[in-house]
C-alpha cells in the first residue's frame, strides 16, 4: 500500500467517525470541529510528503524548488478552506447583480440569517418567492398593504380563481378596482419563511407583476432599505 492510499484511507476511517459521532459533538474525546480539521489536513501534509519525496531524485535544489511549489500550493488550498464563505458571499452577490431577483443569503455577526436584495436595472426591489411551494417572482412593495397577486400566479400557486369572491375595493395607480381575499398557506424567500399569509388576488389584466406587501413585510424583524439593496432579516 502506496503512502497516498494509506492517507485516503485514514480520511476515509476519519469522516466515517464524523458521520457516525455526529449527535455526540465528539470523536475519541476531540469536539467534532477540531477533529474535521485534523482529517483536513492530512492531504496536505501527504502532497507535501510526496513532493519532498519526489525532489529528493533531483539534488538539494530541486527539493527546495519543489518544497516552495508545494508550499504555495498549501497556502492557496489554506486560504480557500478559510475564507471559503467570503468566496461564496462573492459569488452569490455577483450573481444576484447579474440575476435580477436572486436572493443573496448571509450569515450575520450575531448567527441570523438575512436576505439581501439587489436594486434591479428597473430601479425596483424584485426577489424570487416560493408560495405555496412554486416559485412566483415578486416586486417588493412597501406602500402595498397586503401581498398581491396576479391572476396567472394566483392560478400557478394553485389557487382556483374561478371561484374567488372580488369584494375588496382597493385604489391602484390605474383607479379603483376589485380584488379577492385568499390565504397563503406559506411564503418563503430563502430561510425567511411565513405561513397564513393574508392575501389578495387581483383580476385578469389588472396587475402585470405581484406585489410583496406589507402582509408579509410586516412580520420580518427589520427591513432596511439603502441605495442598490434591501435586507431582509428574519427576526
Amino acid at each position: 500500500m502506496n503512502r497516498l492510499t494509506f492517507v485516503f484511507l485514514l480520511m476515509g476511517i476519519g469522516l466515517a467517525l464524523l458521520i457516525f459521532n455526529h449527535e455526540s459533538g465528539q470523536t475519541f474525546g476531540i469536539n467534532n470541529d477540531q477533529f474535521g480539521e485534523a482529517v483536513y489536513l492530512l492531504p496536505i501534509a501527504a502532497l507535501l510528503s510526496v513532493g519532498i519525496l519526489a525532489g529528493n531524485r533531483g539534488g538539494l535544489a530541486t527539493v527546495i524548488r519543489q518544497l516552495a511549489i508545494w508550499l504555495v500550493i498549501i497556502l492557496g488550498l489554506v486560504s480557500a478552506y478559510l475564507y471559503r464563505y467570503d468566496f461564496q458571499r462573492f459569488g452569490e452577490t455577483l450573481l444576484a447583480g447579474l440575476i435580477p431577483g436572486r436572493a443573496v443569503v448571509v450569515t450575520a455577526q450575531d448567527g441570523t440569517q438575512e436576505v439581501i436584495l439587489n436594486k434591479s436595472v428597473s430601479g425596483h426591489f424584485q426577489t424570487d418567492a416560493l408560495v405555496n411551494g412554486a416559485p412566483v417572482h415578486m416586486l417588493v412593495d412597501t406602500g402595498a398593504s397586503s401581498v398581491v397577486l396576479s391572476k396567472s400566479d394566483a392560478e400557478a400557486v394553485g389557487i382556483d380563481v374561478d371561484n374567488l369572491a372580488y369584494t375588496v375595493s382597493v385604489m391602484t395607480a390605474n383607479g379603483r378596482t376589485s380584488v379577492a381575499p385568499v390565504r397563503l398557506s406559506e411564503i418563503a424567500i430563502g430561510p425567511i419563511v411565513r405561513r397564513n399569509v393574508s392575501a389578495l388576488v387581483a383580476q385578469d389584466g389588472q396587475l402585470e407583476q405581484s406585489l410583496l406587501g406589507m402582509t408579509f413585510l410586516s412580520t420580518l424583524g427589520s427591513l432596511q432599505m439603502q441605495t442598490d439593496k434591501l435586507t431582509l432579516r428574519n427576526q
